[in-house]
């Protein structure tokens, strides 16, 4: 799924890019007319293509939460690790991963999973956040995620949670542009819309990823650990170096709204994390990767100039000269052939939250002050020390006590041996853990 309202502030970077000229436009698109080679684009129909779009929305619309979570992660997976099938000396056909060496990587990182040894390994661990944009930290973001990776327009903070004892992977962080648009965080916060806009969003974030790894996660409740290292001045101090703002507060949403069992996430009556309420935009289905690639044919033959506009078309600063351009294509897409609004969208609610840094975030946020005073210690021990009293100790007496310590791993690698149903038999149940 995607956001409906709650848009992302990296998108009003492109806004602020310069305007390209109607002739630069033009060149443009000439130039690639004569090298698109429309005429040899095969297409469906337009018939075919409503009757593709409308029986992938209609199936994913009648999936819960979870189950279309799942599919999109399993979809995830097959694009970005493909498989094939070869013969081996045994006469019997297997299936590999066709990247070899992606493969051996992922492997390397599945064993260097952070793995107790006894209840009590958490006491030794020391956590520290490591910045990267390297391959480990998207073998790890997409193999224990449930969420589908998608990278954001705009500021982007990635880290690798290791401990710095045993050298193993704890979790994995994302730090980007906040949501320029939510209704709660707002109204708690009292931002008037000129004051967001114009310059103190730059001044927030949101964690887009709070990934632990499993049974870190479900033992130590290690997703805790992970929000509250977001609040860290690790990340405080690396925001302003990189960006030129200070960063007062920091938002993040649930996968969940009130639809879980239960209805709690690793963030309520987490210290320092506040509940703001649920996010009021609408989600929309996106169809299924195979289908995508009918409707960019489609567009591609049909309704060139749109095509080029929304999929070619760059600014002279190398930023494409639409944003949205998939938000777009499919809005363009589902007018035309008439797709009914009714299987392309959920009311679905994810939880806000917001942790101010400060004592006065607020009002710096406002512009009613430039001072901001310290709330917390937030040094990486402090937090870590927090976490280790406060919530992994409690979580793991409690399992413990009922014998419910869990030893299993989760990693999605192989969904890209697995058909869709296969997928679902085996994940469904740990979607969200």
């Amino acid at each position: 799924m995607v956001m409906g309202k709650e848009n992302n502030f990296g998108e009003l970077l492109l806004m602020k890019d310069e305007i390209i000229s109607s002739e630069n436009l033009e060149k443009q698109y000439n130039d690639w007319l004569e090298i698109a080679n429309l005429d040899s684009v095969v297409s469906v129909t337009d018939d075919e293509l409503k009757d593709t779009i409308v029986k992938d929305l209609t199936y994913f619309s009648s999936m819960g939460v979870a189950e279309y979570t799942l599919y999109q992660k399993w979809e995830e997976v097959q694009f970005k690790y493909p498989t094939k099938t070869i013969s081996t000396i045994f006469c019997q056909d297997e299936i590999v991963m066709t990247d070899q060496e992606k493969w051996k990587r992922s492997e390397s990182v599945l064993n260097n999973i952070w793995m107790a040894e006894s209840p009590d390994d958490y006491l030794k661990l020391k956590p520290r956040l490591q910045y990267t944009s390297g391959e480990d930290f998207t073998d790890l973001r997409v193999f224990t995620h449930t969420m589908k990776h998608v990278s954001n327009i705009g500021r982007n903070l990635h880290y690798l949670v290791v401990d710095d004892v045993s050298r193993k992977y704890l979790g994995v962080v994302s730090i980007t542009s906040d949501f320029l648009n939510l209704r709660p965080r707002d109204e708690h916060i009292g931002w008037e819309e000129d004051a967001k806009t114009y310059g103190m969003i730059n001044h927030t974030a949101i964690c887009s990823c709070i990934a632990p790894v499993q049974p870190f996660g479900f033992n130590y409740v290690g997703g805790k650990l992970l929000a509250l290292l977001c609040l860290s001045d690790t990340i405080r101090h690396d925001w302003e170096k990189r960006y030129g703002d200070k960063l007062a507060g920091v938002t993040t949403t649930s996968l969940y709204g009130n639809t879980k069992a239960g209805g709690l996430s690793q963030y309520d009556n987490l210290k320092y994390w506040k509940k703001m309420g649920f996010t009021q935009g609408k989600m929309s289905f996106v169809p299924s990767k195979s289908t995508h690639g009918l409707m960019l044919n489609w567009l591609k033959k049909y309704h060139h100039r749109k095509y080029f506009e929304w999929y070619v078309a760059k600014r002279e600063s190398g930023l494409p000269f639409k944003r949205e351009h998939q938000n777009r294509a499919f809005a363009f897409i589902y007018s035309k052939l008439k797709i009914p609004a009714t299987i392309r969208e959920t009311s679905h609610q994810r939880g806000i939250y917001f942790a101010p840094l400060y004592e006065n975030t607020n009002e710096f946020l406002r512009g009613e002050t430039k001072e901001l005073i310290p709330y917390f210690d937030s040094n990486v021990e402090t937090l870590t020390e927090l976490w280790k009293n406060k919530y992994a100790r409690q979580r793991i007496n409690s399992l413990v006590k009922n014998d419910r310590i869990s030893d299993g791993q989760l990693y999605y690698r192989d969904l890209a041996f697995m058909t869709w149903n296969e997928a679902r038999e085996k994940y469904l149940g740990d979607v969200g853990r």
